[in-house]
């Protein structure tokens, strides 16, 4: 790839590898640790961040690790919504195991439907990218207060035939190795991600390279960087269900995707209420669900959550609409 983006320019090139050397070489503050786990559902476990009120299970997408949400001491969304008169809980998925291999998206819902049932009344539930796709099949096995979902996919033919095109030529690929691993690895899904927008990726190393590595600005690149490099392989029929079935066949967006033998809905007797990132690279605003409350968010993907303006534009709104919620606190200290 950087072979490619930068074929007419070496001294890009160059900048670039220095980038990437400062990055790997720079010192990184120790990150807080994640909450001990209240409930297990076998891997994946139930992390309480405290606070008061109705509970608030936030999902997280499969892909990379949950800690976005809880990226620091002063930028985390969970310890935030914890202080607004809400009992705020996530889901961790843990680390898939070869063992694991026959576990598919609806099984991740169920699994987190079961975390739910531990908290002796219906939660409201926050789900963040693809782990919005999986709140949604989440509340078609447990009761549940309201749904509120960000940057999450639905109608997939809405990323586009030419991303599509490509994941499915990256997929077939892939796939007859993860099939004998029995695990979809990161590093495969890295390099999907990468190649939706391979001239950025290029170019964040390229600036990072005139930064100083003991600096504010260059202590959030990394650990921005160090969380979208990480992250736990898919079990392989995890996997398989996402090229096949959603990127390429758009099951839920053509109202076919089966969870479990039913068809999973993106209609719940529930509230609900959807934000769309306006300028989303990495999920695209036409794969999104369309709700009736439908709040565009003048924000990135991950900017909506980690960036500067992210308590303005998606913390606060997101706060009030839980609290709205009829059995919430009717409480945000904003």
């Amino acid at each position: 790839m950087l072979r490619s983006e930068t074929a007419g320019d070496p001294a890009r090139r160059t900048r670039a590898l220095a980038g990437l050397r400062t990055y790997q070489d720079a010192p990184r503050l120790p990150r807080t640790p994640m909450p001990e786990p209240v409930a297990h559902d076998g891997r994946i476990m139930l992390r309480d961040y405290g606070g008061t009120g109705r509970p608030v299970v936030v999902i997280p997408s499969l892909i990379n690790p949950p800690f976005v949400l809880d990226l620091s001491p002063d930028n985390s969304l969970l310890h935030w919504l914890a202080g607004q008169g809400l009992r705020v809980l996530l889901v961790d998925w843990g680390t898939p195991t070869p063992a694991d291999r026959a576990m598919d998206l609806g099984d991740h819902a169920q699994a987190a439907a079961r975390l739910c049932a531990t908290l002796g009344e219906p939660p409201l539930l926050v789900g963040y990218c693809l782990g919005g796709t999986i709140a949604l099949a989440t509340a078609g096995f447990v009761q549940v207060a309201g749904i509120a979902l960000i940057a999450t996919p639905w109608h997939f033919a809405g990323f586009g035939d030419a991303t599509r095109a490509a994941i499915a030529d990256q997929w077939t690929v892939a796939q007859p190795t993860a099939e004998q691993m029995g695990l979809v690895p990161m590093e495969f899904l890295q390099a999907m991600f990468w190649q939706l927008d391979p001239a950025r990726t290029v170019d964040k190393y390229v600036a990072f390279a005139d930064l100083d590595p003991a600096s504010a600005k260059a202590q959030a690149f990394l650990a921005l960087e160090d969380w979208a490099n990480a992250g736990a392989p898919l079990p392989y029929a995890a996997g398989r269900e996402l090229f096949d079935d959603l990127f390429d066949a758009d099951l839920p967006g053509s109202g076919r995707w089966r969870v479990a033998g039913g068809i999973a809905s993106a209609t719940h007797a529930v509230p609900m209420v959807e934000f769309v990132a306006e300028s989303d690279r990495i999920v695209p605003a036409d794969s999104a669900i369309g709700l009736p409350d439908r709040r565009i968010v003048p924000a990135g993907h991950v900017g909506m959550i980690v960036g500067g303006r992210g308590r303005s534009v998606l913390w606060e709104p997101l706060a009030r609409w839980l609290c709205a919620v009829p059995g919430s606190k009717e409480r945000v200290n904003l």
